[in-house]
């Protein structure tokens, strides 16, 4: 995106604010939301606008686990480590996905197609171990149901 065009939307955003430090948050949410990311021209020119130190804004955005500090894949996969996902195979789980991606959690497929992230808990136990790909929960999942899930994905995959 050019400059003007950053500048014309976080313009849009601003716009919405009194431009009062406690807008940090919202502000945040919002740019996240309209670029899927907040990288660091956007931070700044946050802090710009309310006045605030760069090291406020990245601290704010740290903090937070919502807030993406680099582009998101367009699938976000989350694998709950809770006990009663871990007891059942969440492990076994995990790694499949992973060696199947070849990427960790925290990290996005060359392709942006999928982002993997391990969380506490999806709150769906009785269907351990449980995963999502964004709002869509898969139970009682085996290394074998990765495959069955993701399909196509694996089939491009080398080796496979």
């Amino acid at each position: 995106m050019s400059d003007a065009g950053l500048q014309e939307k976080l313009t849009q955003i601003f716009s919405r604010y009194e431009g009062a430090k406690d807008d940090l948050i919202p502000i945040l949410q919002d740019a996240q939301e309209e670029f899927g990311y907040l990288s660091k021209e956007v931070m700044t020119e946050i802090s710009r606008h309310l006045k605030i130190p760069e090291a406020n804004t990245y601290g704010v955005a740290t903090f937070y686990a919502l807030f993406k500090l680099r582009p998101a894949g367009k699938k976000i996969i989350r694998v709950c480590r809770g006990t009663a996902c871990h007891v059942k195979g969440q492990t076994r789980v995990l790694n499949e996905i992973q060696n199947r991606l070849c990427i960790k959690p925290g990290e996005t497929t060359p392709d942006m197609e999928f982002e993997l992230e391990t969380v506490a808990c999806i709150g769906a136990c009785a269907l351990a171990p449980v995963m999502t790909i964004g709002k869509e929960v898969h139970g009682q999942m085996t290394a074998q149901k990765v495959v069955e899930v993701f399909g196509d994905k694996f089939k491009s995959k080398p080796n496979q």
